[in-house]
């Protein structure tokens, strides 16, 4: 199992209403608790494999509680940018990995500058081993990109401000 597909379980629990969740495959087990306050444990989670040695290697990550904060300055930016220049966002409609293009190789989707129709793929979100191709919504032009190429996006993360025509 992939640390990007553990970070995925992670944050699917985190936002569920479990409380505890268990996995168990080829000789990997994942256990994941959330503490009081909905968050997923930090003490909770652990990694136990068995594949090379006899006895199951245990692996305990710490997290630090890292602050909202510096997320929530960026979204109150986009917010008041996207008012003040009447910009429509376009958004991400699931948490998954941001792609600007259909392979490492081809040439991104859209750039600053780009002219979109409603029909327009703009993006690719990837679920789940799933790639996901994201639509523009709106005809108009390609004002800002918001997020990075490989980056990790959340449901209802803007991903592109787009000055409608």
């Amino acid at each position: 199992m992939k640390i990007q597909e553990i970070r995925e379980i992670i944050k699917l629990i985190d936002q569920s209403t479990l409380d505890e969740f268990l996995y168990e495959s080829e000789g990997t087990k994942i256990k994941l608790k959330k503490n009081d306050k909905g968050s997923v444990s930090s003490t909770g989670f652990a990694l136990e494999s068995s594949v090379v040695a006899e006895q199951p290697i245990v692996v305990e990550e710490k997290q630090a509680q890292v602050s909202e904060a510096p997320k929530e300055n960026v979204e109150k930016k986009v917010e008041e940018v996207a008012a003040e220049t009447s910009l429509h966002k376009i958004t991400s409609p699931m948490v998954g990995t941001f792609y600007q293009s259909s392979s490492p190789e081809a040439d991104a989707y859209v750039q600053v500058g780009t002219k979109v129709s409603s029909d327009s793929i703009v993006c690719i979100v990837e679920a789940m081993k799933l790639f996901n191709e994201i639509e523009a919504e709106v005809n108009g032009e390609v004002v800002e990109i918001l997020v990075k190429d490989g980056q990790l996006v959340e449901y209802g993360q803007p991903l592109f401000l787009v000055k409608e025509v």
